[in-house]
C-alpha cells in the first residue's frame, strides 16, 4: 500500500485530519450525551466522559506511533520523500499533543453545564 508509506503526500494531511475528526466526535459525543433529557442538569456523566476519554488516549497513541514511524521512514535519507515523512512526522506529533491538550478538560472540567 503506498499510500501509507512514511514518504507519501498525503500523511502532511493525515494527521490535522486525524484530530479534526476526533474534534468533532468527542464533541459531538458531549453534545448528544448532555442533550439527553434524562442528563440534564447533570453535573458529570462518568461513562460518557471515560468513553470518551479513552478514546482520545487512544486517537493520540495511534498518531503517536504514527509520528514515531514516519520519522523512521525518513531515518538516513536526504531524499523528497525523507522530506514528506519528517514534516509529516512533525505535524503528527503536533496532532497528538493538540489531541491530549485539547481532551484533558474531558476529565477537568464538567461535561453538562
Amino acid at each position: 500500500m503506498k499510500l501509507l508509506r512514511p514518504g507519501h503526500p498525503l500523511q502532511l494531511a493525515l494527521g490535522l485530519t486525524v484530530w479534526s475528526v476526533w474534534f468533532v466526535i468527542v464533541y459531538g459525543a458531549v453534545s448528544l450525551a448532555c442533550d439527553v433529557p434524562a442528563n440534564r442538569g447533570e453535573a458529570r456523566l462518568p461513562g460518557v466522559t471515560l468513553a470518551l476519554f479513552a478514546f482520545t488516549i487512544a486517537t493520540a497513541a495511534g498518531l503517536a506511533v504514527a509520528s514515531w514511524w514516519c520519522s523512521r521512514g525518513a531515518h538516513g535519507r536526504e531524499t523528497n520523500a525523507a522530506f514528506v515523512a519528517r514534516t509529516a512526522a512533525w505535524l503528527h506529533g503536533i496532532a497528538a499533543i493538540s489531541t491530549v491538550f485539547v481532551g484533558l478538560p474531558l476529565l477537568l472540567v464538567p461535561a453538562c453545564v
